[in-house]
């Protein structure tokens, strides 16, 4: 079994793993400089770097680091460990290098209007995959949006329908109204999408969350919206609030979100909150 198709088999998947690879030796090893192990999300693997309690300890690492999504090295002492001495001639050393195998980050844009536009452009640049839906067949067309991946001309329904978000996905609502924001949300909270966010003004945002903890959405599905949307820089136009998301969406990817606000930072907030004088509250694209 090839471990490079594996790894593009998993990456396909939307799914996660890790790759241990012997970078150093010296001395007797019972394996060679540069094997490979794959470790995937569900804890099976493909390769093998010797076997016995290296390879444990390598496959507990590699579950770390692809949770952490950030590589390490293990160094390994075959002389000095007595819990490695597997009865076998070895005496050496060796470092072993593990790196996460991640999905590509896959960006679904509900609206494509100038904010969408604009957004695309800077996330693309990031290194996102981007799917825009749009209910207009002259707004969602492929030469608006030359870098997405897909382009849905479809009624949001039917897109929701069509579209499954998975852990590495990322859901941004930028459409021309409040009803569209307000369905495309009720359909993004019950997904496994890794982020979602949406646009508009505090208040806004406060009446689409209470509209849909009255139809019955649990409240504690809101815990992890982002809305407004974008990392507050004081931006106006579509142009900077295209920047402001993006920061955001790479903020979340890189582990870098703790200080972002959700929508649970909204419920003590109530009915008191004012517009904000900030992007959200323009970003609506009445077009």
């Amino acid at each position: 079994m090839d471990i490079y198709e594996q790894i593009v088999e998993l990456r396909h998947q939307g799914r996660r793993g890790a790759v241990a690879t012997i970078v150093n030796v010296r001395g007797s090893i019972p394996s060679f400089k540069t094997a490979k192990m794959l470790v995937r999300d569900d804890g099976s693997i493909v390769g093998t770097i010797g076997g016995g309690c290296v390879e444990a300890d390598v496959w507990q690492a590699a579950r770390e680091v692809m949770e952490s999504e950030k590589p390490r090295t293990l160094s390994f002492d075959l002389n000095q460990d007595p819990k490695y001495d597997t009865g076998l001639v070895c005496g050496g050393t060796l470092e072993v290098f593990i790196e996460p195998i991640l999905p590509p980050a896959l960006l679904y844009v509900f609206g494509a209007g100038h904010v969408s536009v604009n957004l695309c452009k800077v996330a693309a640049n990031a290194d996102f995959d981007l799917v825009v839906a749009d209910d207009r067949t002259s707004y969602a067309t492929k030469e608006r949006f030359p870098a997405a991946r897909e382009v849905h001309a479809l009624d949001f329904d039917e897109a929701m329908r069509k579209l499954e978000p998975n852990e590495a996905s990322y859901i941004v609502i930028v459409t021309r109204g409040h009803r569209d924001d307000m369905r495309i949300l009720r359909w993004a909270v019950q997904t496994r999408a890794r982020y979602v966010g949406m646009i508009g003004s505090k208040r806004k945002v406060i009446e689409i969350f209470k509209t849909l903890q009255k139809e019955g959405v649990p409240a504690h599905l809101f815990d992890r919206v982002h809305a407004p949307i974008g990392i507050d820089i004081g931006a106006v136009t579509p142009e900077e609030i295209a920047v402001a998301i993006t920061a955001e969406l790479i903020a979340v990817r890189r582990h870098a979100d703790k200080g972002l606000p959700h929508m649970s930072w909204f419920r003590s907030q109530n009915s008191r909150a004012e517009e904000s004088p900030a992007a959200n509250a323009i970003v609506e694209d009445h077009e």
